[in-house]
């Protein structure tokens, strides 16, 4: 098979990524020298890839400060209303390569680089990934920011410049076992904001990010917080000799900022989380304020609140930045002197909240003695929020008393704790769930009190992603593919994908999908042989499990599948199979011990399969080790089926699902999360669904999971699990996965084996339908002519925030 055009080989192809004049080339290599002599100190006799990789960097941010100061000149002669997107996590992933995508430099970079004779892929692989952020949430919020800045809003991301980001994950001897962590990196430094704890002063230094829109001259800021200690000592300590105390002092303000937490979709409540807590929310409103008091020269400051929600919407990314509401309560309060009513109106009114999650662990709930500790004052107003909260729902529902108990912001069970989720409800004029599903559950469910009491508060806002990281970045072949036939302004106009209706029965333009995906299968095998000794075939299905595990998100369903297929495959060799290789990959949370057994037994079980001859290369199974973006970046355009199979009411959306399916991939998954979605506009025969819906979930739940029933009525799970629990897959500790296996019989809340049977047949469908060359046309029409133009029509979503929409077109 012939070797794949490298991306750049593509890019010089492809129009929308800008058309390179010679000027531009020659003024890039310009910049790229004089980067490389005056700004590294090296010349290209002693100057490293890193060196060249920087000074490559320095150039296209040569690009980038104009617009940027441009769009916050702008800001500030228009005075627009501002969203304000606080999020504890930001996952970021690499910059440089969108960064000139959107200012429309990557052609004319990728020839200057080609004439200096250096690899752009080369350079473009030495920057590391900003891991801020653990999974879906905090790529949601990158996402928002590329998608605010190219609808040309005046938009700011804020969040906390952790020193150590997400652990890279390596596996060693089939456990995951965190190598080390993503370390920030300055940009730029601008002032300091001011934070008390414990008495003590800590600065807030942020550090600000230009976040560029495609196109359009816009380039908005992301600021992210570092803390400081103060620059003085604690002299009292110094004075009398505790110098090393001195120090230790400042080590523990500076602490706050330290390190991202790991854990995803699970509440430690740990005390420095609640530091991290308040201290965002803190530097940001300071800056907010500042920021809304400040007017053109020559015309005098704000000195009134009154407009404050008219120029302000701060979006809260889950309940996390929750503290912003009694820190703005505080600030009107105690420093503005503003009563509490029209206090409190002005906050309500300024603020909306994104519930990720129904998970109850996941759920934020600090310990009033905790909080108490930390922020009295805060505790106080939180108190008070709620004293008027609950004479409201007196006054409503009188001798309601489990009504009342419910709907405190402050819980009683097992100890006195704040609500978190309660507190951003009360708060905020809109709460919104990120897909139709979850929207559903949280208004009938989770928070059904609060939806009764004010129904027009609670919204749907599907989740979405830009197609620039998820299509002209990571796909070029396919975005040209798509350029080519219906035109460039699909990039800015996405209704303009449904011209690609006009399509589906070109057989050239579905030839030439099939033959895109084929060279990103072709290309990403040839990746996975570098770093793992395993042979792949091209040729077989790459199915594909990439997200945070979790017992919910059920790779133990897709590892007990690939034991099924394996059996099938030992127990008659001869028969036909269409090969798959089975990629899963994705990060545990150090401290959550069943995740970790899941990786364990998926490499366990990779290690026999992959090394038994007589399955030769029919079946494949990789574990990819530290699945973050820019490994995403590759895996995603290569896959042939994307795997969705949490269990049907706990995933909230899934962006993930949405990626795939925008590169070409078909979904086996259940009805659960955006696939709900997404099933209704393509057509619920176009994905392989499969398994319970969430009224079966919650029958079932009622009548009672009995897991052994389907382990004696299944002869293959039986099978499977015998396997598993005698130690075929740990010969040397066959009790390696008791704990696994006595949660599948005896305390799965996410009910396995009720879905196994149903999994199992679908994913027979799957295979039928792939061996079969027409039908791999078919599902490229069915990509093409329906599910890209969902999935595209979605992607620039912007939260429910009251926004006011600015000129795209800065000069």
């Amino acid at each position: 098979m012939a070797t794949p055009l490298t991306d750049q080989e593509k890019r010089k192809q492809i129009s929308i990524r800008g058309i390179v004049g010679v000027e531009n080339v020659a003024e890039l290599k310009k910049g790229f020298n004089r980067h490389l002599h005056f700004t590294l100190v090296k010349d290209r006799n002693i100057a490293t890839p890193r060196d060249y990789y920087f000074a490559l960097a320095h150039t296209v941010r040569d690009h980038l400060v104009g617009r940027w100061i441009r769009t916050q000149q702008f800001y500030y002669e228009v005075d627009p209303k501002r969203v304000y997107y606080l999020s504890l996590e930001f996952y970021m992933g690499r910059t440089l390569q969108n960064t000139m995508i959107n200012l429309g430099l990557q052609n004319a970079c990728d020839e200057a680089i080609y004439q200096l004779g250096l690899d752009m892929e080369e350079l473009e692989e030495m920057e590391e990934d900003a891991g801020l952020g653990n999974g879906g949430l905090g790529r949601l919020a990158a996402c928002f920011l590329d998608s605010m800045a190219t609808l040309g809003l005046a938009a700011y991301g804020y969040g906390i410049r952790y020193e150590y980001g997400i652990f890279n994950q390596k596996i060693r001897d089939g456990w995951q076992v965190p190598a080390s962590y993503f370390q920030s990196f300055t940009l730029l430094t601008l002032f300091c904001g001011l934070f008390w704890e414990n008495g003590r002063v800590v600065l807030a230094m942020p550090y600000d990010t230009p976040i560029p829109g495609y196109m359009n001259n816009t380039v908005n800021t992301m600021r992210l917080w570092s803390a400081r200690a103060p620059n003085d000592f604690n002299l009292k300590d110094f004075n009398v000799g505790d110098y090393i105390q001195a120090v230790l002092d400042r080590n523990l303000a500076e602490n706050i900022s330290r390190v991202l937490y790991p854990n995803d979709n699970f509440f430690e409540g740990k005390e420095l989380r609640l530091k991290q807590e308040y201290f965002v929310v803190a530097a940001t409103l300071q800056d907010i304020i500042r920021r809304f008091k400040t007017t053109k020269k020559g015309v005098p400051g704000r000195t009134s609140f009154k407009s404050f929600p008219d120029k302000v919407a701060i979006q809260l990314n889950d309940t996390h930045p929750a503290m912003a509401i009694p820190e703005l309560m505080r600030i009107f309060l105690d420093i503005e002197k503003i009563d509490w009513d029209t206090a409190w109106d002005l906050t309500t009114r300024t603020f909306a909240y994104t519930n990720h999650t129904v998970l109850p662990e996941a759920l934020e709930r600090w310990p009033v003695q905790l909080m108490e500790k930390l922020l009295p004052r805060h505790l106080q107003i939180i108190y008070q929020i709620n004293q008027a909260h609950l004479d409201n729902i007196v006054a409503l529902y009188p001798n309601d008393m489990d009504k009342l108990r419910k709907m405190s912001l402050i819980e009683e069970d097992g100890g006195k704790r704040v609500n978190m989720a309660h507190l951003c409800i009360v708060g905020s004029h809109a709460v919104n769930g990120v897909a139709e599903i979850h929207s559903n559950i949280i208004k009938t469910q989770v928070f059904r009190n609060f939806s009764e009491l004010e129904p027009n508060k609670f919204q749907n806002k599907t989740n979405g992603i830009t197609p620039r990281r998820w299509l002209l970045l990571c796909n070029p072949g396919l975005a040209e593919l798509i350029a080519e036939a219906i035109g460039e302004d699909y990039v800015r106009d996405l209704d303009e994908l449904q011209k690609l209706n006009d399509l589906v029965n070109d057989g050239t333009f579905i030839r030439d999908v099939s033959k895109v995906k084929q060279d990103n299968k072709v290309k990403f095998a040839q990746y996975l042989e570098k770093e793992y000794p395993v042979k792949i075939n091209p040729a077989s299905m790459f199915d594909v499990h990439v997200k945070r595990i979790h017992e919910y998100k059920r790779q133990l369903l897709n590892c007990l599948h690939i034991i099924t297929m394996y059996n099938r495959i030992k127990m008659n060799p001869t028969a036909p199979f269409v090969p798959r290789t089975v990629i899963i990959g994705g990060k545990a949370a150090p401290g959550y011990h069943m995740a970790k057994m899941i990786i364990k037994l998926i490499t366990s079980v990779a290690d026999v399969v992959n090394n038994d001859p007589v399955v030769g290369n029919k079946l494949k199974v990789i574990f990819l080790e530290n699945y973050r973006v820019s490994l995403a970046e590759k895996v995603i355009p290569a896959t042939d089926l994307s795997e969705q199979i949490s269990t049907a009411g706990t995933e909230a959306s899934g962006t993930g699902n949405m990626k795939f399916m925008l590169n070409g991939a078909l979904t086996i998954g259940t009805m659960d999360g955006a696939n709900v979605e997404m099933a209704e506009e393509a057509g619920e025969e176009n994905l392989f669904i499969f398994g319970m819906r969430v009224e079966d979930v919650a029958e079932m739940d009622k009548k009672g999971y009995d897991a052994m029933a389907y382990y004696k009525k299944i002869p293959e799970l039986k099978q499977v699990m015998d396997q598993i629990t005698s130690g075929f897959f740990s010969p040397k500790n066959p009790e390696l996965f008791k704990d696994l296996t006595e949660m599948l019989f005896k305390y799965d809340r996410f009910k396995v084996f009720a879905d196994f049977e149903a999994y199992v047949k679908c994913q027979e469908k799957v295979s039928k339908l792939y061996k079969v060359t027409f039908a791999l046309q078919h599902l490229c029409k069915v990509f093409i002519c329906l599910l890209l133009l969902f999935l595209i029509k979605k992607l620039l979503y912007i939260s429910p925030f009251s926004i006011c929409t600015v000129s795209n077109s800065l000069m």
